[in-house]
């Protein structure tokens, strides 16, 4: 055996079910050589040995030896101790190293996770999962590009306003700044607060002084200029930039000069606020997640209807299918639907009516032609076996004594039960040592041993049922108003048969033919009420468990010389003696 009596870790789950599979028989799963050192077989000095050994058969010719072998080699351990350990811990029943010891735990294990119960998620539940998963992904791919497109739009609308504010500071503020009006500036610059989104607005001048500002403590001042820029760009003598102003308002600036006959006279600033557009699409982002929440319980009440619309047939269905395994073929299935599923169900319910029939039929037939050859049928009907062919068996006749007397005597209803009730002894002790009822003709019964299923004992099998047939009619018989239970004889004999089917195209039956049956059929004419008749052939196999009577040699229709015959008297015990 390999020194790892397993495939290697297992990640993940299947490692869980492993580790539960362990706990579960209170061992844990370990390799062989540890297995051996927790139960003092060998030492962790003699494992590292036989481990070093293994490599080195592995370098030579590149096939290791068994890791248990080896440890028997280098005469660390007996091969009885590790085998004893091997199936004390692993719970196997191997008989030495040479057993597959690695396939057989696999095969355990693999039993054992079988026995686990298997996750069932049902129809509904898949269909919501994933219709939930479909809407969120529609919805988020949806949202992302509308989100996207809608603040893109937002963002070139607040900067075209800010342009528009632009143009009008820096085309109305040249006059008053010739004339230094910085009243007028100031009222200029105060109009632009009305405008949405419009943070704030700053003229300066050349000296970088400046002159009008929404904020008034600034007019006057140094213009401290702006933090660090991003996206800085020049666009029609426009600069444009963004900038984050404490505490967190981020600004889009917007700056041109402010120009009289191509003479610069200062700038004006225009700050406009992003934080208005953030906060639009924050709006519409709470709105697409209700709807998508929305969207998401329609969905799942509309697919939860919908599963089980389609798993409560198919339940059904799987009823029905488990009724039918175990024989129930009557189950209806009862789908009243204009769909494939009612479709399914039509066609089920038509499979178990054909079935319902079939298994009556092969009851009724099973009847006729008995359970073996029915079987043989079943399994394989166009087998060589049902065209003739030559067998060794042994054939057992039962005849009434003074039949055709006897019916005369009798009304036929009463005839035909007492006439049954003989032949459901003698079918039962047949059937019941492994013999075939090939058929009864009027009041005798045909039985054969050996075919169609073959028995190495067939001739003891024979004889037995025989004696069986007459004990048990014997003890019927006792304070029986049925007189044809004590009124049986029986002859047996053995020999090649021909088996197969015999009749026409139209009817068809299986049975022997041959010269032993003749013999077994003549020699039950010699026999008396309750009386066993086998012949040599038959003797010659059992005698000696068989205790007999010897009977004058018979001549017999259609043999050239007399045949030997034998009255059984009974099965020998130890003392050899009849009973």
């Amino acid at each position: 055996m390999n020194a790892e009596v397993e495939n290697g870790k297992k990640p993940g789950l299947l490692a869980k079910i492993q580790a539960m599979l362990d706990r579960s028989s209170g061992k844990t799963h370990m390799r062989l050589g540890e297995v051996l050192i927790q139960n003092q077989v060998i030492t962790k000095d003699q494992l590292q040995l036989a481990l070093e050994a293994q490599k080195k058969q592995i370098n030579q010719i590149g096939k290791p030896a068994r890791i248990g072998q080896l440890l028997v080699e280098s005469g660390y351990a007996s091969e009885a101790e590790i085998v004893k350990v091997i199936n004390t811990h692993y719970g196997l029943a191997v008989t030495s190293l040479a057993d597959n010891i690695k396939e057989r735990i696999e095969k355990k294990r693999q039993s054992l996770m079988k026995k686990l119960p298997q996750p069932q998620i049902m129809i509904w539940l898949q269909l919501s999962i994933a219709t939930t998963i479909i809407i969120c992904l529609v919805v988020a791919l949806l949202s992302v590009g509308i989100l996207l497109r809608q603040k893109n739009r937002l963002k070139d609308q607040m900067e075209t306003i800010g342009k528009v504010s632009l143009s009008y500071f820096a085309n109305d503020a040249r006059i008053p700044m010739l004339e230094n009006n910085i009243l007028r500036l100031n009222t200029l610059i105060n109009e632009a607060v009305s405008v949405e989104g419009l943070v704030y607005a700053t003229i300066v001048d050349n000296k970088n002084q400046v002159l009008a500002d929404t904020d008034n403590d600034k007019i006057g001042t140094s213009f401290e200029g702006f933090p660090q820029k991003e996206n800085l760009k020049q666009q029609n003598g426009i600069t444009h930039f963004e900038y984050t102003k404490p505490p967190d308002q981020h600004i889009l600036n917007l700056t041109s000069p402010i120009l009289f006959k191509d003479k610069k006279l200062g700038d004006v600033h225009v700050g406009v606020s992003l934080n208005f557009i953030e906060q639009v699409i924050k709006e519409e982002r709470w709105r697409i997640i209700g709807m998508t929440l929305f969207l998401v319980l329609i969905g799942i009440v509309i697919t939860v209807g919908l599963g089980l619309w389609f798993s409560r047939p198919i339940l059904k269905l799987v009823m029905a299918t488990r009724e039918i395994s175990m024989g129930n073929y009557g189950h209806k299935v009862d789908l009243s639907r204009k769909d494939e599923l009612g479709n399914l169900a039509t066609a089920f319910n038509k499979m178990s009516d054909e079935l319902w029939v079939k298994s009556l039929m092969q009851d009724s037939f099973g009847k006729y032609v008995g359970s073996e050859v029915l079987e043989m049928i079943m399994n394989n009907p166009e087998n060589t076996w049902l065209k003739g062919n030559r067998s060794e068996a042994t054939v057992i006749f039962t005849d009434v004594r003074g039949f055709t007397q006897y019916a005369e005597e009798k009304e036929p209803e009463e005839l035909v039960e007492e006439l049954n009730q003989c032949f459901e002894i003698q079918t039962a002790a047949i059937l019941d040592n492994g013999g075939y009822i090939d058929k009864f003709i009027g009041d005798a019964v045909l039985g054969v041993f050996g075919v169609p299923v073959y028995h190495k004992d067939h001739v003891e099998r024979a004889v037995r049922a025989a004696i069986d047939i007459q004990v048990a009619l014997k003890e019927a018989g006792t304070d029986n108003k049925n007189r044809l239970l004590n009124s049986i004889g029986i002859g047996l004999n053995s020999g090649v048969v021909v088996s197969g089917n015999i009749g026409s195209q139209v009817k068809l039956e299986y049975t022997v033919v041959g010269d032993s049956v003749n013999v077994a059929s003549r020699l039950s004419n010699l026999a008396g009420p309750g009386d066993v008749i086998i012949s040599g052939a038959i003797y010659d196999q059992i005698h000696n468990i068989v205790a007999v009577e010897a009977l004058p040699p018979q001549e017999l229709k259609g043999k050239s010389e007399p045949v030997k015959i034998y009255k059984v008297l009974g099965i020998k015990n130890i003392n050899n003696e009849a009973v």
